[in-house]
């Protein structure tokens, strides 16, 4: 095997190839890369661990077709320490040689009859543009357990619903969904996936201009989901387990609520929560015509602030994670958020606003349990 590309190229794809490479992997040949050069031109990288595969193609100059397995962390560290000039790749015997200007490294080959068949792409159900996708993920995967505990709730779930997708998470402590439309495949179907949802950031952390392509299986027995973009390919196994029901925790009556613009309230809860301790929480008391947000008691240190807002339903103090409450808003990207509240004990849903008069935006809902004050 022999072939030539680019070195910014060939370390875009490395690093991407193997940017979900297990740290500690169940058997030493999954922190292979697969590499696979044909004389038609097209090199492809391949990754996989049993739960993630990634695999990437791109075009190269090949003069000798072949395929090879080498360990993927030297290899990513060894491409992105080339210089800036055209990267040659060999395979002599048991090794390979990667030469770049005056540089010159080997690598021992590993064993690729070892090396696991990646999983088949399940059938395209629909796409979606990138973008919208890329957005959807990062707000709603603030929302996931970081705790392994419980690994249901560390996936992030999808419906769709035929041009209809909803994709919601929660630690519960908080919940996020988030309400778009895509192009199915089919307009009639109906289906339903858990993703975990480190994988899901990774995907978004990846993807280019353009459409994404969704595949999964529409059969009961569905294991896998695929996502592809731009010659990028991934596939992860599902969660398995029933997701709770959550969209029943959004209030039905909500009494108070409370329209502010984002930035100014982001801005202030990162100053009064520097005196807040651990666990405690950022109380906020809205009142006509603003909101006060208070941090720290007794003799520790003390912080407040207040900015204008829009207050209907009377005065109320509520209490707030200040880590979860800024997360949260950082989601948004309206210049507005509306808090609706039943009591400063119940959920409030916040939402967001295009302006101080305009109706809040359903399509994305960030649920937020308040703490005892």
């Amino acid at each position: 095997m022999r072939f030539h590309l680019d070195r910014d190229v060939l370390n875009e794809a490395v690093s991407w190839a193997t940017r979900t490479l297990p740290t500690r992997p169940a058997m030493p040949i999954l922190q292979g890369v697969k590499i696979v050069a044909d004389t038609t031109g097209e090199l492809k990288l391949s990754t996989f661990d049993y739960e993630v595969s990634a695999h990437i193609t791109l075009p190269a100059e090949v003069d000798e077709a072949g395929e090879v397995l080498v360990q993927g962390r030297m290899l990513s560290e060894i491409v992105r320490a080339l210089p800036n000039k055209p990267v040659s790749f060999q395979l002599e015997g048991t090794k390979v040689e990667i030469r770049c200007g005056s540089s010159r490294f080997t690598l021992a080959v590993l064993p690729i009859g070892d090396y696991p068949a990646l999983p088949e792409l399940p059938p395209v159900v629909g796409t979606i543009d990138s973008s919208l996708f890329a957005q959807a993920i990062s707000q709603v995967s603030i929302a996931a357990s970081k705790d392994d505990v419980v690994p249901l709730l560390t996936g992030v779930r999808i419906e769709i619903d035929g041009e209809k997708v909803a994709m919601m998470a929660t630690d519960r402590f908080r919940l996020a969904m988030r309400e778009f439309t895509w192009n199915p495949s089919d307009p009639s179907a109906e289906m339903s996936a858990i993703v975990r949802s480190r994988t899901l950031t990774e995907v978004a952390r990846s993807l280019g201009s353009g459409s994404v392509e969704i595949a999964l299986n529409t059969g009961e027995q569905s294991s896998i989901i695929g996502f592809e973009s731009a010659g990028r390919r991934t596939t992860s196994t599902l969660v398995d387990g029933d997701y709770p029901p959550v969209r029943r925790l959004f209030p039905d009556n909500t009494n108070y609520s409370m329209t502010v613009a984002t930035q100014p309230l982001i801005e202030a809860v990162k100053r009064v929560s520097l005196v807040a301790e651990r666990n405690t929480p950022v109380r906020l008391t809205f009142s006509e015509g603003q909101v006060a947000l208070e941090a720290g008691a007794g003799d520790d240190a003390q912080a407040s602030e207040v900015i204008e807002a829009q207050v209907e339903g009377g005065e109320l103090v509520v209490g707030y994670n200040s880590g979860f409450l800024l997360e949260g808003l950082g989601a948004f990207t309206t210049d507005f958020v509306q808090f609706k509240m039943p009591d400063s004990i119940k959920p409030s849903v916040i939402r967001g606003q295009e302006s101080q008069d305009a109706d809040a935006d359903d399509s994305y809902r960030y649920l937020l349990m308040p703490m005892r004050i």
